[in-house]
Order: structure tokens, then sequence, then C-alpha cells
């Protein structure tokens, strides 16, 4: 199929403005979460804002090698704002990214095989993989940060600071790092169990 005809062309266009419009939203919630203090949240947010600009670059560049040097591509599409706050943007974040993993890439990865763009249709499925380890990120920090539960734990664990690396092992985050000083917004969270659940 020419590509410039295409339901894929199309289709990247709308995951490059979404992906460009996430690491955007994403950008917004780094602020806030710099504004109360929690350092370790704000570098997670910038590195999901980090992830969503290299799925966009993936688009951008399909779009460019596939047409040629220029292309247009008029689009109609529907796009979510949310409150950056905290609370209701991690939340609505999460939801976004499991549309994106389980209805809207697949759905664009299918159409792409169909026409005969398998190398897309594999992009659009590997994108969707991240995309879910986001979604369980942003569930399970929106978790913690409505239980006021980031820094309190059911059993011991280990405590790592994010900026000068100091280790303690208990059950709750300490109010200034006993080695550097600096705030509990600090405390590294561990996305371990969130990444297995994600890697197949």
């Amino acid at each position: 199929m020419n590509f410039k005809e295409s339901e894929t062309k199309q289709n990247l266009a709308r995951a490059f403005a979404a992906e460009c419009q996430a690491g955007a939203r994403y950008q917004f919630m780094a602020t806030k979460a710099q504004n109360e203090k929690l350092v370790y949240i704000k570098d997670t947010m910038k590195l999901l804002a980090k992830n969503e600009m290299a799925h966009a670059k993936l688009f951008y560049d399909y779009i460019i090698d596939k047409c040629g040097k220029q292309c247009e591509v008029e689009l109609a599409a529907d796009y979510p704002y949310v409150d950056a706050c905290l609370e209701t943007s991690l939340q609505a974040e999460a939801e976004i990214e499991k549309d994106e993993f389980d209805k809207i890439y697949p759905r664009f990865a299918e159409t792409a095989r169909k026409e005969g763009f398998e190398d897309v249709a594999k992009s659009f499925e590997l994108v969707a993989k991240v995309e879910k380890s986001h979604s369980e990120i942003l569930k399970k920090l929106y978790k913690e940060y409505t239980a006021n539960s980031l820094y309190n734990y059911k059993s011991k664990t280990i405590l790592r600071c994010s900026n000068c690396g100091h280790l303690e092992y208990g059950t709750s985050g300490w109010k200034k790092c006993p080695l550097c000083s600096l705030e509990q917004g600090y405390i590294a969270i561990d996305f371990n169990d969130v990444f297995s659940k994600c890697v197949n």
C-alpha cells in the first residue's frame, strides 16, 4: 500500500501528537512534584517525559522516512487535558497509558500489519509494552500518594537516597537524609514489583 494514502500514516501522526502531549503533561507533573518537595517523583516524571519524547521521535521518523523529506497530515483526534495536581493527574495518566497499551497501540499495530508496514507494527507493539510500565508506575504512585504511604512500608525495605546513595533498612523513611541532609522526597521509590508485571 502507498504509505501516503494509508491509515498507518494517520495513526503515526496521532501517536506522535499524543506522545508529545504526554511528554508535556509529565513535565507539568514534575513541576508539581518539585513544588511538593517530592524530588524522586519529579525525577520519575521527567524520565517518563523523556520516554514519551523518544516514542514521538520514533513515530515522527517513520513519517519522514516513508513520506520523503516533508509530509503534511491533517489530524482529527481527541486528546486528554488533565489537571496537573498530582492526585488527579497520577490517576488520570495511569488510565491514559492503559488505553494506549491495551487498545490504541494494538489497534494501530494491527492496521499497520494489514497495510504491509511490519516495522511500524512491531514498533507500536514495543511502545505499548513501555506504556504498560508507565501505567503501572503511575498507579503505584497514585495509590501510595493518596494513602500518604510513599515513605511508610508494611515491612522492612531498603531505603536509598537518590542524591548521595545513603542506604538504610527500615519501615519508614527518614525526614532528612543522615548523610547529605536532603529531605525525605529524595528517597528512591522501588518499582521492581511494577517492572516484573510488565516483562514477558
